[in-house]
């Protein structure tokens, strides 16, 4: 069996390149890497974090406690449609499930372990668990419907062509008639770098898409709190009551990481204006925070729009804000916010990856009271992963974390391939795709990015293939996905108003990114 501490090296050892089917030894690397469980309690550095867990790619290992008087563990696997059992024994109930692992076929499972006393009898059960034992990654998988690089432009063009995005062209409020404009820091943020997006890449498009930005620009500054106010120049979370803007628990409130969404769209609109307004409310924003961040370099989830008081103690994970000192540091020359971005690594560090509970905030989904564990996303633990490796000279102990988050965020969201329904025989969910979070468990497009973001930056560091072709198979995913005649390339399994701008933005710009790492 392999260790954990033996991981580092199999990610970092190339695949035989002399096998005459290359995808042989691809696959054959992905299988041993699956055998060695995602940081399990057992190691002590941190609680069992699958307790909310419906499925998994990798050996799992559960939190089961001994029993008084017990020599051994016997545990059994169950296929819950069919006969297939798999067992084995292990001097401990925590033990991972890596001795059949790979034995075990695709299939919900029930897995029993008992204790076995001295005389070899079972004592009683100690622990019991249902899950799906997922596919996992065997390719290859189809390609690309088109071109990466086509397919950005024609989703770029899509969502500049939407009638609520065109109607900036005349006006400086939202049409609500999208509903997700309620969402302006998201929404309206990626509005300006879609925008700024296609001013750059189609030369025919550059007059409209500037000016239909500006006037989107227009309404975040307006919206904006004022200068003196405790959340100064930081535009709202939520507008009016279309979606989710109009509830109870978020009238009146805001999400404190939603104005970097907005920032970066300043910034954005910047680079191709070269408008002063637009660089100064970036930088503003991120005065902003840093006034705002506690001392221990922790922020609220959410909080008062006017007051700035917190509505509870849940603090918020920091990768959108990481990200954005990034960005304003390697795009813009800023330095002045290092202070605060070492103070927010160290939270990070501190809390959620000293617990391993890389949980999410969603302006949908946010509710107060729940236990740990209990919303674990890719939106929160592929992107801090891709934060921690794009840095100048990661750390081993920054790689080796990042490791753990994409092996994390492969094992509970990425599913290469989809269970057959036992009515139909019909596989319901389109695949290989990456469901958002436990709360919205549905394939969206930017959780897809968000895995291949991370891959292809673990990458530029391994040059492992087998992360090049896990980037490849999701993006042609979505290429194949994407409306042939329209350019969209759907958010999520929902009507075409819940079609998310700001994923969209994600995956035309991810769509260039891997176009230019295969030189495209």
């Amino acid at each position: 069996m392999i260790t954990a501490a033996a991981l580092t090296a199999i990610v970092f050892n190339s695949c035989n390149q002399g096998s005459q089917d290359p995808f042989a030894s691809i696959n054959a690397k992905a299988a041993e890497e699956y055998l060695v469980p995602i940081r399990p309690a057992s190691e002590g550095r941190n609680p069992a974090w699958n307790a909310f867990a419906r499925k998994f790619l990798y050996a799992p290992a559960f939190d089961f406690k001994p029993m008084d008087g017990a020599r051994e563990y016997s545990f059994t696997v169950k296929d819950t449609r069919s006969d297939a059992v798999w067992t084995f024994k292990a001097d401990r109930p925590d033990a991972d499930l890596s001795p059949v692992w790979n034995d075990i076929h695709p299939a919900d499972v029930h897995l029993t372990v008992e204790a076995i006393g001295a005389d070899g009898k079972v004592m009683g059960i100690v622990g019991e668990r249902d899950f799906l034992r997922d596919f996992p990654f065997n390719g290859p998988y189809p390609g690309k419907a088109n071109p990466y690089r086509e397919a950005a432009l024609r989703a770029a063009l899509y969502a500049h062509r939407m009638p609520a995005v065109q109607s900036w062209k005349n006006q400086i409020v939202p049409d609500l008639s999208y509903c997700l404009n309620a969402y302006p820091c998201k929404i309206i943020g990626a509005t300006l770098a879609t925008e700024a997006f296609i001013a750059r890449n189609i030369p025919a498009y550059k007059d409209e898409a500037i000016a239909m930005a500006r006037n989107a620009a227009q309404f975040l500054i307006d919206q904006s709190k004022p200068e003196g106010t405790p959340l100064e120049f930081f535009p709202p979370t939520f507008y009016e009551d279309e979606a989710q803007a109009g509830r109870a628990d978020n009238k009146g409130w805001t999400m404190v990481m939603e104005a970097t969404k907005a920032g970066r769209g300043f910034l954005e609109l910047f680079k191709v204006t070269g408008d002063s307004l637009y660089y100064d409310r970036a930088i503003k924003i991120a005065d902003t925070y840093a006034k705002l961040q506690a001392e221990d370099g922790s922020f609220p989830v959410k909080v008062d729009f006017i007051t700035g008081v917190p509505m509870n103690d849940a603090k918020v994970t920091l990768e959108p804000l990481l990200n954005y000192i990034y960005k304003l540091e390697k795009e813009f020359g800023v330095t002045k916010y290092a202070g605060m971005k070492e103070k927010a690594i160290k939270w990070m560090t501190d809390v959620p990856m000293k617990a391993f509970d890389l949980e999410g905030s969603f302006e949908d989904t946010y509710s107060f009271g729940s236990e740990p564990y209990q919303n674990l996303t890719n939106c929160t633990s592929a992107v801090y992963a891709s934060y921690l490796l794009k840095q100048d000279n990661p750390s081993k102990e920054d790689i080796q974390d990042a490791i753990d988050l994409i092996r994390l965020s492969e094992d509970q969201f990425v599913h290469w391939d989809y269970l057959p329904d036992d009515v139909t025989g019909v596989r319901e969910i389109p695949t290989p795709s990456t469901f958002e979070q436990y709360r919205c468990y549905e394939p969206v497009d930017d959780s897809s990015c968000n895995m291949v973001n991370a891959y292809l930056d673990l990458y530029a560091i391994t040059k492992d293939p087998l992360l090049l072709e896990k980037s490849r198979a999701l993006m042609d995913h979505l290429t194949i996905l994407q409306n042939q005649f329209t350019g969209m390339i759907i958010s999520i399994d929902e009507p075409v108003e819940y079609f998310w701008l700001g994923c969209n933005y994600i995956t035309f710009t991810t769509l260039m990114r891997l176009a230019d790492v295969l030189g495209e």
